[in-house]
């Protein structure tokens, strides 16, 4: 027997205090992974299913380091819960470990003491620090200097080909570029396919440098089921009929916003401790709803992908995904959040029609285009520019903009400074080939999300096939290998309260307070706060495209390639409920239309509908100066706001008309609204000519 060596003691021994237990011992390829860092002092890919204990090898590694005389770990990790998590789990081993992130930079001088006093094991940073021009230029160049090992978790956003890529993840092969050749580095994944792990071993920096441990991806503790309903009404109806039946608690997944939310608060009705968790959760409350499902005071949370990666609890006893996510790979990582330390636990998706539309919205929102990219490069130069600033001289809005500059950073071809974003002169050119090759991919990922939905073959083989894991076997326990272990029936009284949750109406839409920045520039002749009593009151619209009721209904209306036609008795029917329902100060005396260029037929019909039933004063349409606006969706709130400034105009008779109503409110009705800015200046027209309160109303809101 080969005798036992220093690191393998030293490990252990960090291992039993890591865990508690004076018999642990380390699953296949741990202790591989921490000889190759310590002793070899290599750099190492960790392919490992979710609950194989990848943290305890970089923590345990740290220890063993630090011991040796090592500076401290700098741990690059993707999610705030992530790093929450982690920071628990390394005092649990006896590490010390402090995390920076935009949710704490008032701490980064206590962190920088405490890195100078040698009092921190582990840092762990956000991707997007590593690029913050304080950081990057003046803490990182030391930290280098004193670093002991750097561990990339969630490695997989640093490939175009991993599910969840990410820009600021790219930057790390310069900082890999950048440490001596001994320094131990550690990536770590739960979610690689071969393509991705040849990419980001590449990326380490080469795969015959690289020692690559990959084990089996199989989870034996969950069992896998596809349940597929009619529509939303069932979707939700099996929810309430079935929640509290599902062991422990769990997540929901939801692809959107709106419908998580929707979802929670029909499920909070019906009796269910529930909450929604997602990107517009505060990161304050998002701490909390994590600690409450943790304790087991919430049956679940619904939550969209924003609770995804390294969320740490390890007897989760179910995911449920209220739609699918749009790749096997993306599926695979959401459910590994269940039955990590449990014998059982189950995981169900229920596919919606609607998915696939979903997908290719995130699809294509994601790719930077050659147009755009050209529009940001030549607005740059030497002399910092803010991003505000930016934005008002190129039509992309805020979230797409920023994305952007992030790949051009990466790319080379822009810079983050003090102040704001250079040009740095370097050439470039845009690499349609590869944008061409990811977006193929993600079409191919899309259709084996499909082909898993509807197989009659073990849905554990087929995440494992997707990953490329050769170990891929039949798992004996899903609804395929097995017979369904789950229900598919929904009560009569769920599936009623679901219809009427679903049947709800009303969305609000809040006016606008502040012409853009950047606005004159071009051509807009308003800047600052804009004049209450020019500004439209607060709305209704009956829904939103995203949600999961009406929003079916309007998807369908205002699908491409849909004629224009009048409004049908249903929607018209939803509006007057919507109106019933306002609780505005005073009765609109009026209707007035906007002039539509895609659906004219659909919004006079609606608005004659409007003023028949609530016997209203049909007032007209304002007129369409000009070209009109080009009504195309995207693009920044100054450029929105100068496609339709001045192109709104009140005719003579319309203007006889509210002079005749003596300061009364209207209803301004539309059929859309997506950016607002069309309401907000048609509004501004009508108060300017003597109209009342102005009072809008849509079908849908384009969110």
């Amino acid at each position: 027997m080969p005798s036992t060596t220093s690191t393998e003691l030293d490990a252990t021994t960090a291992l039993r205090k890591l865990t508690g237990r004076d018999d642990a011992v380390f699953h296949d390829g741990q202790l591989e992974a921490i000889q190759a860092l310590v002793d070899d002092r290599r750099r190492a890919l960790v392919v490992q299913r979710t609950g194989w204990g990848k943290s305890a090898v970089y923590f345990i590694a740290t220890l063993l380091l630090r011991q040796r005389g090592a500076g401290p770990t700098l741990l690059v990790s993707p999610l705030l819960a992530l790093m929450r998590d982690q920071v628990a789990a390394a005092s649990r081993a006896g590490v010390r470990a402090v995390a920076i992130n935009s949710a704490n930079p008032h701490e980064w001088e206590d962190t920088q003491a405490k890195l100078a006093a040698d009092e921190v094991d582990v840092l762990l940073v956000s991707p997007e620090r590593l690029n913050n021009p304080r950081f990057r230029d003046e803490q990182l160049p030391a930290l280098i200097d004193r670093m002991g090992m750097l561990v990339i978790d969630e490695a997989h956003c640093i490939s175009d080909w991993g599910h969840d890529f990410r820009p600021d993840y790219r930057r790390l092969a310069e900082l890999i570029g950048r440490l001596p050749d001994d320094l131990p580095v550690l990536a770590t994944t739960a979610t690689a396919n071969a393509r991705v792990v040849t990419d980001v071993a590449e990326q380490l920096g080469s795969v015959d440098q690289v020692t690559t441990i990959r084990g089996s991806l199989a989870r034996t503790s969950l069992r896998l089921g596809v349940l597929e309903l009619t529509g939303s009404r069932d979707r939700l109806g099996w929810l309430l009929s079935h929640l509290a039946e599902l062991p422990g608690s769990g997540i929901i997944y939801a692809l959107t916003v709106s419908a998580a939310e929707d979802t929670a608060r029909l499920l909070r009705e019906g009796g269910h401790a529930v909450r929604a968790y997602t990107g517009r959760t505060d990161p304050e409350q998002r701490e909390e709803l994590e600690r409450q499902l943790k304790g087991n005071e919430l049956k679940a949370l619904v939550a969209t992908s924003a609770l995804g990666m390294g969320f740490d609890k390890p007897d989760l006893g179910f995911v449920i995904h209220l739609g699918a996510p749009s790749s096997p790979v993306a599926y695979y990582q959401q459910v590994g959040r269940a039955g990590r330390a449990t014998d059982n636990a189950d995981v169900l998706l229920l596919p919606g029609r609607e998915d696939a539309e979903i997908w290719h919205y995130f699809a294509t929102s994601s790719m930077p285009s050659e147009e755009r990219a050209a529009a940001v490069i030549g607005e740059l130069s030497d002399t910092p520019l803010s991003t505000p600033a930016l934005e008002a001289l190129v039509n992309i809005r805020r979230t797409p903009l920023e994305l952007l500059l992030k790949v051009l950073d990466v790319d080379g071809a822009v810079r983050r400074v003090q102040g704001g974003w250079i040009a740095t002169g370097q050439p470039w050119t845009y690499d349609r080939e590869r944008y061409e090759r990811i977006a193929e991919a993600r079409a191919a990922e899309q259709k084996s999300m499909i082909d898993y939905e509807r197989a009659s073959t073990c849905r554990m083989e087929i995440l494992q096939r997707d990953l490329d894991d050769p170990t891929a076997a039949p798992c004996g326990r899903c609804d395929n290998c097995a017979t369904p272990w789950f229900p598919t029936d929904v009560a009569d009284d769920a599936a009623r309260v679901a219809s009427s949750t679903l049947d709800k109406v009303g969305v609000e839409i809040e006016p606008r307070a502040q012409w853009p920045t950047g606005a004159t520039r071009l051509g807009v002749e308003a800047k600052g706060k804009i004049p209450e009593d020019e500004r439209f009151e607060p709305g209704r619209a009956v829904a939103r495209l995203t949600d999961l009721g009406w929003g079916g209904v309007l998807r369908e209306l205002f699908s491409p390639g849909v004629a224009d036609a009048p409004v049908t008795d249903e929607l018209l029917g939803a509006c007057v409920r919507v109106l019933k329902d306002w609780g505005w100060v005073q009765r609109p005396a009026a209707v007035v239309s906007m002039p539509s260029r895609s659906h004219p037929e659909l919004v006079d019909s609606l608005a004659r509908g409007i003023a028949r039933i609530g016997r209203l004063e049909d007032l007209g349409s304002l007129d369409q100066l000009g070209e009109g606006s080009r009504g195309g969706p995207g693009g920044n709130s100054a450029y929105r706001l100068a496609d339709v400034w001045g192109t709104f105009g009140v005719s003579d008779q319309l203007a006889s008309g509210l002079s005749a109503l003596a300061g009364q409110p209207v209803l301004l009705v539309d059929d859309r609204i997506d950016s607002r800015w069309s309401m907000t200046v048609a509004a501004r027209e009508l108060r300017r000519h003597g109209s009342g309160s102005v009072l809008p109303l849509a079908l849908a809101v384009v969110a």
